[in-house]
Order: C-alpha cells, then structure tokens, then sequence
C-alpha cells in the first residue's frame, strides 16, 4: 500500500501499532516454533543414526543365524515354517508435533493354529532365534523409515516457518513501521498546522478588539 494512500488520523494510528504489535508477538512465538523444530528435527538424527548402526548389526547376526538354521535343519522344516507363518499386520497412526503430522508406525503379529508352545518343543532352537532376528529386523526397518518420514516433514515445516520469518521481520514490521512514522508525521504536521492557524486566528481576534476600543 502506498504511504500516499493511507489516511493519518489517530484511529489508524492505533490499528497499526496494534498491528506491529501483534507481528511481533508472532514472529517471536515462530521463531520459538522453529527453534522447537530444529531441536527435535537433529534429536530424530541421532536416533537414526543408532538405528541404523544398530541395524548393520543385527543383518550380520540374522545373516549367520540363517546359515546357522539351514545347517542344523532341512530345506523342507524351514520352506514349512514360512509357509505357517504368523500374520504380520503393520499400522500407522499420527501424531503431532508442533503442528506437523507424522506418521506412528507399529508392528503386531497375528496368531496362528501352531502354538507358542508345540514351536518351542518342535522346531530347532535355531530356527526361532532366526526367525526373532528377522522380526527385529523388520521392526527396525519400519522404525528408520518412520523417522525419516518425519525428518523429512520437520525439515519442510522447518524451511516453510523461516519463510514466514522472514517475511514478517524483513517486510511486514518494517512496512507497518514506516506506516507507523508517516502517520505520526502527518498528524504532527497536522497539529502544527492547526496550532499556526489558531495563533492567526487568535492574532486577528486581538487585532480587531483593539480596534474597536
């Protein structure tokens, strides 16, 4: 808006400080929000990068636990193992952090007609540490991708709040803040104005009361 086109009367005076107000309250509960983001965005990091040495880990121990089991068993208990095997149901939730939605992964096995207990005295003991292994891994795997998904969400909302940062303390306050000075200026002037014509006035009053006497 040009300054030309505002009108300098006090009203408006008062609705923009109002205004400049109100920006930088705003601007200092984003700024709040984008310290918050940053610090859960590298907090999210760290885990991952445990997670994923972590997960180098176990794919080396599920690897020989395999090997282990294709040693102690036959191909044909292990091709009927996967055939009986337990239901994997994968869900995905929300939750919100500082306004971002991300996703909450969880894993849950469903059951089967074989119990726990026949598995325990049937099948080698190295196939069902094979099998935990490989639960874990999927359980692992399902955890990074969830936090990278959330990495990701963080760092959009991360960037899309400095933009508005910015914007608010680089264009907006500034603006409102000369609008704020012109207004002053004007209604200065104004005053000024006012105050010399009443000084005439009141010169011209006295002017022709002494003449009159």
């Amino acid at each position: 808006m040009e300054l030309s086109s505002i009108r300098p009367t006090r009203m408006e005076l008062l609705r923009t400080k109002s205004r400049i107000r109100l920006a930088r309250r705003g601007l200092e509960l984003l700024k709040l929000k984008r310290s918050s983001l940053i610090m859960e965005f590298f907090k999210i990091v760290r885990d991952v990068k445990g997670l994923r040495l972590d997960l180098h880990n176990d794919v080396v121990k599920a690897i020989k636990s395999e090997r282990l089991a294709e040693i102690m068993s036959s191909t044909v208990l292990i091709e009927s193992l996967v055939l009986l095997q337990k239901p994997t149901n994968v869900n995905v939730g929300i939750k919100n952090v500082m306004g971002v939605r991300i996703p909450e992964v969880s894993v849950k096995y469903g059951e089967t007609f074989i119990t726990k207990f026949y598995e325990n005295v049937s099948l080698p003991s190295s196939l069902l540490e094979t099998r935990r292994q490989f639960e874990k891994l999927l359980e692992e795997l399902i955890l990074i991708a969830e936090k990278e998904i959330a990495m990701r969400k963080l760092l959009l909302e991360i960037d899309k709040t400095k933009r508005r940062t910015n914007s608010i303390e680089n264009v907006l306050i500034p603006r409102l803040v000369s609008t704020s000075n012109y207004i002053k200026m004007r209604l200065d002037e104004m005053d000024r104005e006012m105050f010399i014509t009443l000084k005439l006035i009141k010169g011209k009053i006295e002017e022709r009361g002494e003449g009159i006497e």
